[in-house]
């Protein structure tokens, strides 16, 4: 009411002064009022509105400008003046305004309807505050308005169809804003139009043909909405275009050959479309162009780009597209009339070798051929390109080595060679480059050293060899690249020690020397790299103390030293407060954990397993509430975990802390740990009982406390892990019975809990969890009761063991369906009947030491007979009349073998008497005629030839008769002749 009051008093004031002094009244004096109002919506904290006072004249306000005869107020500019608040109506009041500029302030609110009095309005400047609301509709009641630019706001709604009214509009700004909707076929009525901006809103549906009706349109920038369809034939005919921008849209087809009509075109960018088909020929009719990108569309064919038509072209942008092929021979002469400085075409289908015919385009400053097919090697011809300052041919098929003639590309600042399949060595040459910033050639099959003439290149910033056979020594002269940023040389064959100069590349920010060969310790030195934040040197065999002077790194965040040899305290790497990642893990590290690890409190991964550190772990762990992953095993760490709050540690999804001697019960606290996913305590001396509270961790996928101290019971809780992967609970003191609610970890996939003091019966739920499959095992336990055939539903299962409990009963057939099984072990139990025959592979040992009538099968003993599922065995007098027809028959062979000695024997003896009688020349006289022997013991004569076959008996005589020297040799003949002729006997007996 107090403001009113004062308004009324204002315009009175007004009045009075317009009477009483008409010499003061050069402009209506409720102008001044109005100003006054509006000035009242505004915040200015700069003072720009300071000079709007009462007393003094409108037209020496600043922002104000009238008209010569001081009559009327023509201009209100305050552009850029730091001014808030809102758009006031009265605005509408100063009804012979012309411009009104209030751009880049930060201005609220809606644009007001009553602006649609200003009648004489040509000029409304509103863009780049923070506006809201739609456009009025009544905007098209200002018939005069020449240039409307309200973009760069937060303005919503359609653009409104009144809009086409602004018949003498020329310049229309909607840009940076939220307008949806679509563009209005009225558009086409503003012949007059020039430049028309309404990219990055989310305007849809399709482009009016009716644009091709604005023909004094210069610029049309539409990119970054959601057009889609065709672009309309019609746009061949804005023969006014200079500057046509549709990119980031959704146009679909092809790219009209009518575009060819835009004689004045400059600027022709049509990429991240679904554009398809052939780039048109008729685009070489534009010969003004000066650039042209097509990229980010589904465009096939063969590039029809040709330099030589379009001489102005600077830019060609064909990149992310599905062209084919090569270069046309003539994109470009080699008269120098190409002005061509950049050529994108990565990411296409592109083949064939290197195309030379871009050797030609000798103005060219940047070529990207990246992500294409292209082979062969590169042209040592390359060095005719001058003028090229960024190369880019990575992820091609380039072979070879590189060539010694890159060197002469002494502006070339980017060179991207990486993922090719180069070899060789990097030629000496490239020391010559003295701008070179980036270097890569990472994933390639490069060899040889790196060379010290690498290190003349002293603009370098980034070097990465990555994924090379590089060996030999880092260059001892790499201290000469002060400008180095990034120095990436990790899975090479490197060795030797790093050398102590690196510590003078002052601007290093990266260090990765990972999975190399590298030795020795750390260079002091490296404590002068102050701008350091990432350094891996893990997989190496670096060795030593770390040097105290890294304590000085400050702006360490990410550090991995794992898989070497380190050896020491680790408080040199704690002097950062700013660690994210330390991992330490596999060293040689001794001591205590140091205390300064704990003052980074953004550190998300610490691991420093598999080293020698002592003494308990300290408590101010419990500070690092980003803290993610945790991994302190393997070490000689003690102390009880529930002296440590863990339970600020909210963030936790990994904590390993086995084969420790950490002692005491297992924190109840772990349980709101909410984001636990891996609990790992396995091997250490925790006692107590497993907390119930782990129940409580959702997300936890592998839960291990094998090898501890454990008793009581499995709490029923563990039915809450959905989730649960790995159980493994074995070689504790747990008893009691499992409980059934296990089968609600649907997930579980390997589930141990062996070598416990467990009861009861195996919980027929248990056939619930289909997803086991690397193993159950219960063994080792008191688990009683007969197997449930539910186990066999669990079709994925490898591994089973039951061994050594007291189990009884019979195999359930159902298990002989688990079709994966590859391992089974069931000894040990009181089990009986018959082994199911899809067992019979696996080894005896998997079903030995069953009680209870045992089992029988395959691969045991069969089973002769079943009675009520028992095995039924022979009676003693059967088994009697057995022992016996065995024992005869025995006799029978014994004496029968006896008598075949004694006759053998016997006519030996009467052949070693008859040679005796002949004086030792048993052979010289031997009878002509034939004799014939019972047994045929005797020489046996063929009629039909005069060779002679000597039995065993015969020959054994002869080596009775012969010399002494040769009786040797004849006693072997006549045993190996003796053993083949009794085998003869016994199977051909002659009769």
């Amino acid at each position: 009411m107090a403001n009113l009051h004062f308004c009324h008093l204002m315009l009175l004031f007004s009045i009075l002064t317009s009477i009483f002094h008409p010499i003061l009244g050069e402009i209506d004096s409720s102008d001044s009022y109005f100003l006054m109002r509006i000035k009242s919506e505004f915040i200015d904290p700069f003072g720009i509105l300071d000079s709007w006072l009462q007393d003094s004249s409108i037209c020496t306000w600043n922002g104000i400008t009238c008209t010569d005869d001081r009559h009327y107020i023509l201009t209100l500019n305050l552009s850029n003046s730091g001014l808030s608040g809102t758009l006031s109506p009265d605005f509408s009041n100063l009804e012979f305004l012309e411009t009104i500029d209030l751009s880049q302030n930060q201005l609220t609110g809606p644009i007001p309807p009553d602006f649609a009095n200003l009648r004489n309005l040509k000029k409304l400047l509103l863009f780049s505050n923070s506006l809201t609301g739609a456009i009025p509709s009544q905007i098209g009641l200002l018939k005069n308005l020449q240039v409307l630019r309200i973009g760069d706001n937060f303005l919503t709604g359609e653009v409104v169809k009144s809009i086409g009214n602004l018949t003498e509009l020329q310049v229309l700004g909607i840009s940076y804003c939220q307008f949806n909707g679509s563009i209005p076929k009225e558009i086409g009525e503003l012949k007059k139009l020039r430049f028309f901006d309404m990219q990055s809103n989310m305007i849809g549906g399709v482009l009016p043909r009716e644009i091709g009706d604005l023909k004094e349109l210069q610029m049309f920038a539409a990119s970054n909405n959601e057009i889609e369809g065709d672009i309309p034939r019609s746009v061949g005919g804005l023969e006014s275009l200079q500057i046509l921008n549709l990119a980031n849209n959704t146009f679909t087809g092809s790219i009209p050959k009518e575009l060819r009509y835009l004689s004045n075109l400059k600027y022709l960018n049509l990429q991240g479309n679904e554009l398809s088909s052939e780039i048109p020929s008729e685009i070489n009719d534009l010969i003004r162009l000066e650039t042209l990108d097509l990229s980010r569309n589904n465009l096939a064919g063969p590039v029809n780009i040709l330099t030589t038509s379009l001489k102005n072209l600077e830019v060609l942008a064909l990149s992310e597209n599905l062209l084919t092929g090569g270069i046309p021979e003539n994109f470009c002469m080699r008269s120098n009339t190409s002005n061509l400085r950049r050529l994108f075409l990565s990411d296409n289908k592109l083949s064939g070798d290197f195309p030379v015919e871009i050797l030609n385009c000798t103005f060219l400053q940047q070529l990207d051929l990246s992500g294409n097919k292209i082979g062969g090697f590169l042209p040592p011809e390359i060095d005719r390109l001058q003028s090229l300052t960024d190369l880019l041919l990575n992820n091609n098929s380039f072979g070879g080595n590189l060539p010694p003639q890159i060197g002469n590309l002494t502006d070339l600042e980017s060179l991207f060679l990486f993922g090719n399949m180069i070899e060789g060595g990097i030629p000496l040459e490239i020391g010559k480059l003295q701008r070179l910033k980036i270097l890569y050639l990472y994933d390639n099959q490069m060899s040889k050293e790196i060379p010290w003439e690498l290190t003349n290149c002293t603009s370098l910033s980034e070097i990465d060899f990555f994924g090379n056979h590089f060996s030999g020594f880092i260059p001892p002269t790499i201290g000469k690249l002060k400008n180095l940023e990034i120095l990436q040389l990790r899975q090479n064959e490197l060795t030797g020690p790093i050398p102590s100069s690196l510590g003078y590349c002052r601007k290093l920010q990266r260090l990765v020397l990972a999975d190399n060969k590298l030795e020795g310790p750390l260079p002091p030195t490296l404590s002068f790299l102050n701008e350091l934040f990432l350094v891996t040197l893990y997989n190496n065999s670096l060795s030593g103390p770390l040097p105290q002077s890294l304590f000085n790194l400050k702006n360490l965040s990410i550090v991995n030293f794992s898989h070497n040899r380190f050896s020491g305290s680790v408080h040199p790497l704690t002097g950062s407060d700013s660690l994210i990642v330390l991992d330490l893990t596999n060293n040689s590290f001794s001591e205590n954990i140091p205390y300064g690890i704990f003052s980074s409190r953004n550190l998300t991964r610490l691991r420093l397993a598999r080293n020698f550190l002592t003494g308990v772990v300290p408590s101010e762990l419990s500070q690092l509430s980003e803290l993610r992953f945790l991994d302190l095993s393997f070490n000689n760490l003690t102390g009880e975990l529930e002296k440590i709050e863990l339970s600020g540690l909210t963030k936790l999804t990994h904590l390993m802390l086995s084969n420790n001697r950490f002692s005491g019960r297992i924190p109840t606290s772990l349980g709101r740990l909410q984001e636990l996913g891996e609990l790992d305590l396995s091997f250490n001396e925790f006692n107590g009982s497993v907390p119930s509270e782990l129940g409580n961790c959702s997300r936890m996928l592998k839960l291990s406390l094998k090898s501890n101290r454990l008793s009581g019971s499995i709490p029923p809780e563990i039915g809450n892990l959905g989730f649960l992967n790995v159980l493994i609970l074995q070689r504790n003191n747990l008893s009691g019975a499992i409980p059934p609610t296990i089968q609600n970890c649907k997930k579980l996939y390997e589930l141990r809990l062996s070598e416990n003091s467990l009861t009861g019966k195996i919980p027929p739920e248990i056939g619930a969890l289909g997803d086991l499959q690397v193993i159950l095992d219960l063994s080792f336990n008191r688990l009683s009761g007969e197997i449930p055939p539910s186990i066999g539903d669990l079709m994925k299962l490898e591994r089973l063991n039951l061994s050594h409990n007291q189990l009884a009963g019979k195999i359930p057939v159902s298990l002989g369906e688990l079709s994966s099984l590859h391992r089974i072990n069931i000894s040990g139990n009181l089990l009986q009947g018959q082994i199911p025959t899809s067992f019979s592979g696996f080894p005896a040992s998997s079903f030995s030491e069953n009680g209870g009538g045992g089992l029988c099968g395959a691969p045991l003993e069969s089973c002769s007979e079943y009675s009520g599922g028992r095995k039924v065995w022979m009676s003693e007098s059967e088994v009697a009349g057995v022992i016996v027809a065995i024992v005869f028959t025995s006799t029978l062979i014994c004496l029968f073998m006896v008598y075949l000695m004694v006759r053998m024997w016997w006519n030996w003896r009467k052949v070693a008497v008859s040679c005796s009688d002949n004086n030792g020349g048993g052979f010289h006289e031997q009878k002509k005629e034939e004799e014939e022997w019972v047994y045929g013991e005797e020489v046996v004569v063929e009629k039909s030839s005069d060779h002679r076959f000597w039995n065993s008996n015969s020959m054994a005589a002869a080596a009775v008769a012969a010399p002494p020297q040769d009786r040797d040799k004849w006693i072997s003949i006549f045993q190996f002749k003796y053993f083949s002729s009794a085998a003869t006997k016994i199977n051909n007996p002659i009769v």
